[in-house]
């Protein structure tokens, strides 16, 4: 990952999906875009998600379904501006979900994650309606604006990272925060990608 808090290497991934039991996703964050890349770094880890947090060719979404077809896909798509919809609905066919994110995959060291910003949550909407597969939100989601975020989306899921993290460690208080906030609109704890 060339950007965003909380990278780890593939040796704990492997170490931390081989102890989490069934029924509990586990989820490979990577910024390759080239199938035997992604495939070998699954194989490594044994996850079972893969959330591609870059653009891939679309042959690539076949490929990582031949390669691994129990391995389900989540696309990151960045909101940068309206064209985020377009990019969604080209990548849904192919995927199980979309997690509609604040990157910037065009600088030089691509933002790809976990930058705090918040996006446009009428663009998230509007690919929240069009989309054929569940759609999660992220990008500077916190305890304070969280609640806002659930009514103009409505997403499937939720997925958080910088919102709950002090000095770039997870806070508990803030986990705290922002799990109660949810907790007084859905009245349930809502499942999380990541912490």
């Amino acid at each position: 990952m060339p950007s965003g808090p909380g990278p780890i290497d593939e040796g704990l991934i492997a170490e931390i999906s081989a102890k989490v039991p069934p029924g509990v996703a586990t989820f490979l964050l990577t910024s390759r875009s080239d199938a035997d890349g992604i495939l070998a770094q699954l194989r490594r880890t044994r996850a079972g998600v893969v959330q591609l947090v870059d653009a891939v060719p679309r042959d690539v979404y076949a490929a990582l379904r031949e390669g691994a077809p129990s391995v389900r896909l989540v696309q990151v798509i960045h909101v940068r501006d309206d064209d985020a919809v377009r990019e969604a609905m080209e990548a849904a066919p192919h995927v199980d979900a979309l997690l509609l994110d604040s990157g910037n995959p065009t600088l030089a060291v691509k933002e790809l994650g976990g930058t705090g910003r918040v996006h446009d949550w009428k663009v998230s909407r509007t690919i929240r309606d069009a989309s054929p597969v569940p759609v999660w939100l992220a990008g500077g989601l916190r305890a304070d604006n969280v609640v806002e975020a659930i009514a103009a989306v409505e997403p499937f899921g939720l997925d958080v990272c910088s919102g709950v993290r002090t000095g770039g460690r997870l806070d508990p208080a803030k986990l705290e925060a922002y799990l109660d906030a949810i907790t007084s609109v859905t009245d349930r704890r809502p499942p999380l990608l990541d912490a």
